[in-house]
Order: C-alpha cells, then sequence, then structure tokens
C-alpha cells in the first residue's frame, strides 16, 4: 500500500514540475505563443464565421476563437494528462499530438458538411419553390410578389433564401443582382439555371412560367437518375465500410484470444507508431472507395 501510495504522489510530482515548466515556458514566450494562435486559427476562424453566414447563423468571432483552442490545444492537453496519470505517458504525448491535429483540421469538414446538406435540402426544395413561382407569374404577380408566396408557404432554407432576395431588393438592390447573390450563397446547376432564366427573360421578354416549368422538369429527371445511381453504388459504399471495419473485428479477435500481445500496440513506441500506422491506411483506404462510389449527376 505504501509503495502504490508513493508511486501516485511522485507522479503528481511529475505532473506538476511538467506543468509548472510548460507555465514558465508559456509566460516567457506568451507574445510569440499568442502570436502564432492568431495566425493559425484566424484563418479557420474567418472561414468558419463565413460558413456560419450561410447559415443564417450569427456566433461571436471571440466564441469560435476559443472553440478551436479547446478542440486542439484543450483536448490534447487533457488528453495527455489522464494517460500520464496511467503511467502511460508515450501512448498519451503520441495520442495528444493526433487530437491536436484532428481538433485543429475537423472544424471545416464539420462546417463544409453543414453547409452541403442544407445546399441539397435547399435543392430538394425547388421544385416546390419553382412550381408555386411559375403559379404565381400565371395569376398575374409580379415576381417579388411571386417569391413571397415561398417565402410564406415553403419552410427553411428555400425561404430563408428567397426572403434574403426580397430584403436586398427591398433596400435598392436590383432583382438581378439579387439573384446573382443567390447563385453565390447557393452554388448549384438548378440555381444557375433558374437564376439565368430570369435575368435573361426579365431584359429580352419572355414566359418565365412555362420556363420554371421546363426547368421544374429537368430537376425532377435530375433527382431520379441520381435516386438510381445512389441504389446502384450503395452496395459499393457498403462494402467500402465492412472493409473499414474489418481491421477492428480481426483486432478484437486477437485481444480475446491473446491480449497480451495485442497490449503492445498500446504499451510500446513501435506498437503506437503501427498502430497509428494501421488506423490512418484503413480511413486512407475508406476516403479512396468512397472517392469511387460518389458518381456526381
Amino acid at each position: 500500500m505504501s509503495f502504490f501510495v508513493s508511486d501516485i504522489l511522485g507522479m503528481k510530482g511529475i505532473i506538476s514540475l511538467i506543468g509548472f515548466v510548460v507555465f514558465l515556458l508559456s509566460f516567457k514566450y506568451s507574445q510569440n505563443l499568442f502570436n502564432a494562435i492568431e495566425k493559425y486559427t484566424a484563418g479557420n476562424r474567418e472561414y468558419i464565421l463565413e460558413k456560419l453566414d450561410l447559415l443564417f447563423i450569427e456566433i461571436d468571432e471571440k466564441k469560435i476563437t476559443y472553440l478551436l483552442l479547446f478542440l486542439s490545444i484543450g483536448l490534447s492537453f487533457i488528453t495527455i494528462m489522464l494517460f500520464a496519470i496511467l503511467g502511460r505517458w508515450t501512448l498519451g504525448v503520441f495520442l495528444g499530438a493526433i487530437v491536436a491535429f484532428i481538433g485543429f483540421k475537423i472544424p471545416r469538414p464539420f462546417i463544409n458538411f453543414l453547409v452541403d446538406r442544407r445546399i441539397k435540402k435547399y435543392s430538394g426544395q425547388m421544385v416546390d419553390a419553382l412550381t408555386l413561382l411559375a403559379n404565381g407569374l400565371r395569376a398575374g404577380l409580379s415576381v417579388p410578389q411571386s417569391l413571397g408566396i415561398v417565402v410564406d408557404e415553403l419552410p427553411d432554407p428555400v425561404s430563408q433564401e428567397f426572403n434574403m432576395i426580397l430584403q436586398q431588393n427591398r433596400i435598392g438592390v436590383t432583382l438581378e443582382e439579387c439573384f446573382e447573390n443567390l447563385v453565390k450563397r447557393v452554388p448549384t446547376e438548378d440555381n444557375d439555371m433558374f437564376v439565368a432564366s430570369v435575368n435573361i427573360l426579365r431584359e429580352t421578354g419572355g414566359n418565365l412560367s412555362e420556363t420554371f416549368d421546363t426547368i421544374v422538369h429537368i430537376i425532377r429527371e435530375r433527382i431520379r437518375l441520381q435516386q438510381k445511381i445512389d441504389s446502384f453504388t450503395a452496395q459499393g459504399k457498403f462494402q467500402g465500410y465492412l472493409m473499414a471495419l474489418m481491421p477492428l473485428l480481426i483486432g478484437s479477435i486477437f485481444a480475446s484470444s491473446n491480449p497480451d500481445s495485442m497490449m503492445l500496440l498500446f504499451t510500446t513506441l513501435p506498437g503506437n507508431l503501427a498502430l497509428f500506422g494501421i488506423v490512418a491506411l484503413d480511413l486512407f483506404g475508406l476516403w479512396v472507395i468512397l472517392k469511387i462510389v460518389d458518381i456526381k449527376v
């Protein structure tokens, strides 16, 4: 019991000493540290704020900075300290570096996922939106009045985007420029066709309602083709996920039959490097398979 207590006290002393050294170094090079943090977080922060504007989400930029620091430096420090308490310094530093890298890189893919999901939802609402626009124009309404019907009848995100067009038009922006801004916010082929037809026919004259019906037909055919492609590539995606899980399943079998040999992956430096290589190659293989089966229409 006394040996166990002394080991714990010795471990706490080492952790305290390391924390004190880190504090001294941070205090001495605080200006350089803050400059580096600002340099490496500002790009991500501005990118995230720009994407959040597209999602109609308002967050203080300071909160974004704190979140980026916590996801990278904060979680890395917590990981290292947890493994240090368990006496696994090598594994703790190794996993802490991985956590810092992932925490620094993960915000962009995550925010891109949210934007892509919103764009897909918007594309799914385009058929209903253009149908309402065509019906409004046939009833004798103007383009802004027809847009107002879409805003009132349909949910977000299409109502948000069309409402933004109306708000910009009310403060003096031309309708053509408002539609061009829509394409910049939601860069899809359907939007390109929609905006180009509106701007061209407003200048040259023509039947917008018939043009919208044609675009609706094209969108429906594209959705039907995409659904066919998704059904054909579903097997490839399933195989990709299954192959990515195979190392985990095989490792579980080995761990149950011979746990001592599997523990070497977690307790030794060569094992940690091998484990990192396995995970990296596994994720890379999954990424390649998903890229192969990702067919754009």
